[in-house]
C-alpha cells in the first residue's frame, strides 16, 4: 500500500485551479494533475488491482500539526485500507500521518459520497471551515 500510496503522490501534482469534475482514475493518472479526490481515485483503483479492500473517505482535514499552508482547508478525501483484520488510514495526496481530520462519509468513490449534487447553477458565496487543536 505504501508503494501505492508513493507512486500516486509522486505521479499527479496538486492544483485547485485543475479540479476537474469528469476526470477518471486513468485521467488522474494520465493528466498528472488533480486535486485530493484525484489521489484518492486512483490510488483506490489501484489497490483494487491488487485485491487490497479500499474505500474512499471524504471529510474536512484541517491543518493542525502541520506548517501553515496559505490555502484556505476545505473538503477534503483520502482513503482507507483493509489490511490485517483492519480498515487504516491512508491518504496519497499528503502521504504522511495527519491528524484532525473529520470524517463525513466512507464509499466506493466520490459519486457515492458527494456533499452536494446540484442541477444547474450554484453560486458559493462563502465557506469556512474552522478547526482547533483541543
Amino acid at each position: 500500500v505504501q508503494a501505492i500510496l508513493d507512486f500516486t503522490h509522486q505521479r499527479i501534482a496538486f492544483d485547485y485551479m485543475k479540479a476537474d469534475p469528469f476526470r477518471t482514475a486513468f485521467g488522474g493518472f494520465s493528466d498528472g494533475v488533480g486535486v485530493c479526490r484525484d489521489y484518492a481515485h486512483l490510488a483506490i483503483t489501484l489497490c483494487r488491482c491488487l485485491n487490497i479492500p479500499a474505500r474512499y473517505c471524504t471529510g474536512y482535514l484541517g491543518d493542525i500539526g502541520v506548517p501553515m499552508d496559505p490555502n484556505p482547508m476545505d473538503f477534503s478525501a483520502w482513503m482507507e485500507v483493509y489490511l490485517g483484520g483492519r480498515w487504516y488510514t491512508v491518504d496519497a495526496r499528503h502521504n504522511s500521518p495527519r491528524i484532525g481530520r473529520i470524517l463525513m462519509a466512507r464509499g466506493r468513490d466520490a459519486t457515492d459520497v458527494a456533499m452536494s449534487t446540484a442541477f444547474g447553477p450554484a453560486i458559493l458565496r462563502q465557506f469556512d471551515v474552522v478547526t482547533e487543536e483541543i
